[in-house]
């Protein structure tokens, strides 16, 4: 576990918590925890009370749920800098799934009766919350837009163009990393795993990618986007 002085120190490079004074960061650092978590290693079940809200310092951490038959959903994929948690510790209610950690992680939890009592103190860490609860709230909408509107190969390429870098100057393919599993991701975009890998496949026999691995390369950007 980290000290007060540096949780205070880290809080105020992250995007939820930057903007706030030395004493504000001092006093959300007293009510904070860090920790390391194994990849694989569960954070939280459903059913379990929310305490807080999660940072991810460094590792990715997936929200999944799992249905009667063992089926596994995918909500989110959480990234470095990012947090969760939050609108479940609002509606102080028990977590509605689980928290996995895809790779290893360093998380810092933030109590709830901390952020409760900043946020009354300062409207301006009301204004963040209500700012990440809303990006949340437009994530979801995306998705569901392109659950019920895009096919299984668009909802694929739109996802190889959002990771893909920029390219280097004269290029005009790059290689995207996939940050985790194909399962992983195929669950995300509400695919199946075997629906993934087909679609990927077809997307290379057009020339449009090769694969190797979690290597995807594009060879042409402009082209993925035209392709349809």
């Amino acid at each position: 576990m980290e000290s007060s002085f540096n949780i205070a120190a880290l809080l105020g490079r992250l995007p939820l918590f930057n903007g706030l004074n030395p004493e504000e960061l001092e006093r959300i650092g007293q009510g904070s925890r860090a920790s390391t978590v194994a990849r694989g290693e569960l954070i939280f079940s459903k059913g379990d009370p929310c305490l807080g809200l999660y940072v991810v310092i460094y590792g990715q951490v997936k929200l999944a749920l799992t249905s009667p038959q063992g089926n596994e959903k995918v909500v989110e994929i959480i990234r470095q800098g990012q947090s969760f948690g939050e609108a479940v510790m609002f509606m102080e209610r028990p977590y509605p799934l689980f928290a996995q950690a895809l790779l290893d992680c360093q998380l810092l939890h933030v109590s709830k009766q901390v952020i409760f009592a900043e946020m009354e103190r300062d409207p301006h860490l009301c204004r963040k919350m209500i700012a990440s609860l809303s990006r949340r709230l437009h994530h979801l909408l995306a998705d569901v837009e392109s659950y019920s509107l895009h096919s299984g190969k668009q909802r694929i390429i739109g996802y190889l163009l959002r990771e893909a870098p920029e390219p280097n100057p004269g290029d005009r393919g790059v290689t995207v990393s996939l940050p985790t599993s194909k399962g992983t991701i195929a669950s995300r975009l509400n695919l199946t795993q075997e629906h993934f890998s087909r679609i990927l496949h077809e997307l290379a026999a057009a020339g449009l990618v090769r694969v190797k691995g979690r290597q995807i390369h594009i060879p042409d950007l402009d082209r993925l986007r035209r392709f349809d």
